[in-house]
């Protein structure tokens, strides 16, 4: 199932995209309207922590809508609806995985800078934002913004300790995260944190896809494009770290929590990579698609 959060006449609402239509079943509306004594979640991210079977329950509100009088009253055009990112608020910062493609590595140093474990960083829950959204330009802070675009995982079940062979089986499911990053303050800070967290620069979405439709996560396509210019053609398999070897390590000694979202990095091509480097202004739209998912698409604003 494709799902997405959003906002619709003043509310954040949660659906699934409806097969063949640009649109999304309103959750929401049919459990209240067509089977209020049924438990339903709120929102997407109440469905992924509370641990019901979401996926039969989405299933059980799309036929009672299908076998209602009303079909098309269930459903919300995209045109009509303000996207939102899958999980507006995560349960922790955004996880995130540095160097790990190894031609993005070479791209911003050299083979010394080849990791052997895993290089970890958050990026602030402030700072996400949906499909669709204008990310501010910071001008006053940075002239150096640019994109990463990755796949990322979402938590599915609350756990710690997890062997690398039983990891899937704690992802929910797949979305889109473009990892907007202030060089400069990356490099004059000597962390991350704040070049990586400023607000509005963790756009994601625009859908999250169960880990059903996405059997072979480590096969998909990424393309990233700056106004219609490929900058970012890569593919998961070329990942150095899986991610069964991601979420077993991150939750040594560490809970993970349903809904907790993990960016496993960004292959070559981003804008600093290039001689001289092709940083983001004001206008610039950037668009990353990854297999299975979808496009997500975002303008820097003001």
């Amino acid at each position: 199932m494709k799902f997405l959060s959003f906002r619709f006449e003043d509310k954040l609402l949660y659906g699934v995209k409806v097969k063949r239509e640009e649109a999304a079943w309103n959750i929401v509306r049919i459990h209240k309207e067509l089977i209020p004594n049924e438990q339903v979640p709120a929102t997407l991210l109440e469905g992924i922590q509370s641990g019901m079977e979401l996926q039969e329950t989405v299933r059980k509100c799309i036929r009672a809508a299908e076998e209602s009088d009303h079909v098309s009253r269930y459903k919300v055009k995209f045109d009509d609806l303000v996207w939102e990112a899958p999980v507006p608020c995560t349960p922790k910062n955004v996880m995130c995985i540095g160097k790990n493609y190894r031609d993005h590595v070479l791209e911003m140093g050299s083979e010394k800078d080849i990791p052997d474990e895993l290089v970890v960083f958050t990026k602030a829950s402030t700072s996400i934002t949906g499909d669709n959204a204008l990310i501010p330009s910071y001008e006053e802070l940075t002239d150096q913004l640019d994109y990463e675009g990755e796949l990322a995982i979402v938590i599915g079940k609350r756990g710690k300790n997890i062997p690398e062979k039983q990891a899937i089986d704690y992802v929910f499911g797949y979305t889109i995260v473009n990892d907007i990053t202030a060089r400069d303050l990356q490099s004059r800070h000597k962390q991350f944190f704040i070049g990586k967290s400023l607000d509005e620069t963790c756009p994601m979405g625009p859908f999250l896809v169960s880990k059903d439709e996405i059997p072979h996560p480590h096969k998909l396509s990424i393309v990233t494009k700056v106004n219609d210019e490929i900058r970012q053609d890569g593919n998961t398999s070329d990942m150095i770290f899986s991610i069964e070897k991601i979420i077993s390590t991150l939750s040594k000694g560490m809970t993970l929590e349903p809904g907790d979202v993990i960016a496993t990095g960004t292959p070559a091509g981003v804008g600093k990579g290039f001689n001289p480097p092709k940083f983001l202004k004001k206008g610039d739209q950037i668009k990353v698609s990854v297999q299975g998912i979808g496009t997500l698409t975002n303008e820097i604003g003001e």
